[in-house]
């Protein structure tokens, strides 16, 4: 991939006081990459959120935002972020054109250049015809809309969003989806959620955080590895015998699903596909139905979250 670096973030941890919300977190974002950015409630989260945003200071580690050093540089590292929190910063007695002309200030657009720029936010987020419209009068996903927008009023390199589809009806689930996607080709996007169909349906890569640890960090390419568990199911037109399935190499255990369809369990390192097959047709078991059962993005979530304890994190 050869889209450049657009984040850092380099063996970050934060504490309130001795309790650590997030321990030695690292990960890197490129411009046109979507990445999502998974954890049960409590996880850290927020907390790395409002540190990358510049809300938060880390107690140790650095992060670095197109090049700028969030410490040591932090308008030119905050000029490149544009960020939706949980709970969008509206003024509902403003219109939508008052209140992104608003954020144009509050972002230095020069004032010659904001209605542009306003225009420009949107027509991407679908509010063309929504400007004098009070943003106190809009549905939920319109004022979702409304947040992304000046979000992005800047053309940030970094778009950073927590929570943005929390509370909408799924055709608005659908619209945001889609807008965030759209997002992802000219920005670095960084989508919070702990909504897993979200990140199935808009990202490049996810990141799951557990007791504030990064627990998995991949390409959803890659996942296909990590939602394979070594299982088959197999069917057969005639019961199997299950003391001939369980002696083949690699199998370590068969469940009968019925009398003729069994779940076998192997050692990942032995796939003993071939050898059933072959089982099956010396022995006339008619077999008809033989695949490898995949894990769901929300088991391996569980998987990895499963372990027992109270989260760590003090506010968020």
């Amino acid at each position: 991939m050869n889209d450049p670096v657009l984040v850092e973030v380099q063996n970050v941890s934060r504490y309130y006081g001795e309790r650590p919300a997030i321990r030695d977190v690292s990960f890197t974002i490129r411009r046109g990459e979507v990445l999502g950015f998974l954890g049960p409630n409590g996880a850290g989260k927020t907390t790395t959120m409002q540190v990358l945003s510049g809300n938060l200071a880390p107690s140790s580690g650095r992060v670095l935002i197109d090049g700028h050093d969030l410490l040591d540089d932090p308008r030119a590292a905050k000029a490149a972020i544009g960020y939706l929190p949980e709970n969008p910063p509206l003024y509902r007695e403003l219109t939508v054109d008052e209140y992104l002309d608003y954020c144009a200030a509050l972002n230095r657009i020069p004032k010659p250049q904001r209605r542009e720029a306003r225009e420009t936010a949107k027509a991407r987020c679908g509010l063309k015809d929504a400007g004098r419209r009070l943003i106190g009068n809009l549905s939920k996903g319109f004022q979702q809309r409304v947040g992304i927008a000046q979000a992005i009023i800047h053309l940030p390199p970094l778009v950073i969003l927590d929570e943005p589809t929390v509370g909408l009806d799924p055709i608005q689930i659908r619209e945001i989806r889609n807008l965030i996607r759209e997002l992802g080709r000219d920005h670095g996007v960084i989508l919070s959620t702990h909504i897993l169909p979200e990140v199935q349906a808009t990202c490049d890569r996810v990141q799951i955080i557990h007791k504030g640890r990064l627990v998995l960090n991949d390409s959803i390419e890659a996942l296909a590895h990590h939602l394979k568990s070594a299982t088959l199911v197999a069917g057969f037109r005639q019961a199997p015998d299950i003391a001939r399935l369980q002696a083949l190499p690699g199998v370590t255990a068969v469940q009968a699903e019925d009398e003729s369809r069994v779940r076998i369990f192997f050692d990942p390192a032995l796939d003993p596909t071939d050898a059933v097959v072959r089982l099956a047709t010396d022995a006339g078991w008619g077999l008809h139905e033989i695949a490898p059962e995949k894990l769901s993005l929300e088991e391996l979530f569980v998987e990895l979250t499963a372990s027992t304890g109270n989260t760590t994190e003090a506010a968020a």
